[in-house]
């Protein structure tokens, strides 16, 4: 009877790593996008700290002027944003992967053996 029990428990534990898989994959795809813009900001401003001329910012699909402090400013706080979202989403992998560990070796423990 306690057989029965663990072989109807495996299949939702089957089932919920195989939802934490998609989520992490998910998740994994977001974080790669936060971590190319993040990387595009971080290249940005680094060529602003070597202009000396005039500088320009790309809204929509219209170039317009913009003062370099300025500039600079919104983009080390778009730095700034988009680092603490990475690190949060490198903490959710990290917490879904531990969460998945887990039930990957319960799920080996408990293969009936035959």
């Amino acid at each position: 009877m306690v057989a029965e029990k663990e072989s109807d428990f495996q299949p939702e534990r089957i089932q919920e790593l195989q939802i934490l898989e998609q989520n992490l994959q998910n998740l994994s795809l977001q974080k790669q996008a936060f971590d190319f813009e993040l990387s595009e900001s971080e290249h940005a401003l680094e060529e602003l700290s070597g202009s000396k001329g005039e500088v320009f910012k790309i809204v929509g699909q219209v170039m317009i002027k913009s003062e370099k402090n300025t500039l600079k400013d919104e983009l080390e706080k778009k730095v700034k944003l988009l680092s603490l979202r990475v690190k949060a989403f490198e903490s959710q992998e990290k917490d879904i992967n531990e969460r998945a560990d887990a039930i990957r070796e319960e799920l080996t423990k408990k293969k009936p053996s035959k």
